[in-house]
């Protein structure tokens, strides 16, 4: 590229050291925000909401597949559609290696999208993901969560998205929402995020960071302490045992 500055070794390691100290800085207010969204409100969850997906009828409560934390993926894909939104997709294949990691380590990883699941599955197949995704069709789940929106929203030109009141964008929007199951079987919502917000959770560490119990590692992130390379896992990132 033309146009840049060109310096000796030692200018350049000068330049990096004043631009690792920014660096830094940012890791650092990140942390601390970080540490902000898992001391959020909890909400507790009492409407009973039905899935359909490769195991069949499932409640909100079956999807954490016996974890305490659920990431759902609101995937932007109504009824009709051939194909899943181009962003949600470019999303996923980024996350979709992660997975497997997740669910080793308590947290469950579900797509969900208001097209009815005959529907997705051939997308879900054609893309080769290995995330579960399953069906919110004929429930209030994804309007309850503002990620689809009605005609009446439409005709209205505005619909609440991302914590506000905005102009009408389109019937379905892409976010994600975080849920924690206590031993009692109760279910919370504890964080969402739409919108831009969701580019920074792709991978391992980015959903980690984003559910009630965290990175959940030993200080110092000593990784070798419950990361596995992907195909030594006992669970896959569909969440069933490798082994069954």
């Amino acid at each position: 590229m033309q146009g840049h500055k060109i310096v000796s070794r030692d200018e350049w390691l000068a330049a990096r050291r004043k631009l690792l100290a920014k660096e830094k800085t940012m890791l650092q207010a990140r942390d601390s925000l970080t540490r902000e969204i898992r001391d959020m409100p909890w909400v507790k969850v009492d409407k009973p909401y039905v899935f359909e997906g490769p195991d069949g009828k499932e409640s909100l409560g079956d999807l954490f597949a016996g974890r305490r934390q659920l990431v759902v993926k609101h995937f932007m894909m109504a009824p009709g559609w051939k194909e899943g939104c181009l962003g949600c997709s470019f999303g996923a294949d980024q996350w979709d290696g992660s997975v497997v990691h997740l669910v080793n380590h308590g947290v469950m990883v579900v797509g969900v999208s208001r097209a009815p699941y005959p529907e997705i599955v051939p997308y879900h197949k054609r893309m080769g993901w290995k995330f579960k995704w399953v069906s919110s069709f004929g429930s209030d789940f994804n309007y309850d969560f503002h990620v689809s929106f009605t005609e009446a929203d439409k005709e209205k030109g505005k619909a609440f998205y991302n914590f506000e009141m905005q102009n009408f964008m389109s019937d379905e929007m892409p976010g994600m929402s975080v849920f924690y199951k206590n031993a009692a079987g109760d279910i919370f919502h504890t964080y969402s995020v739409f919108a831009r917000g969701s580019e920074q959770i792709g991978g391992v560490y980015g959903l980690l960071d984003v559910t009630p119990e965290g990175r959940n590692e030993p200080t110092g992130g000593n990784l070798t302490n419950w990361v596995r390379r992907h195909d030594e896992y006992e669970q896959q990132a569909n969440g069933s045992c490798c082994h069954s």
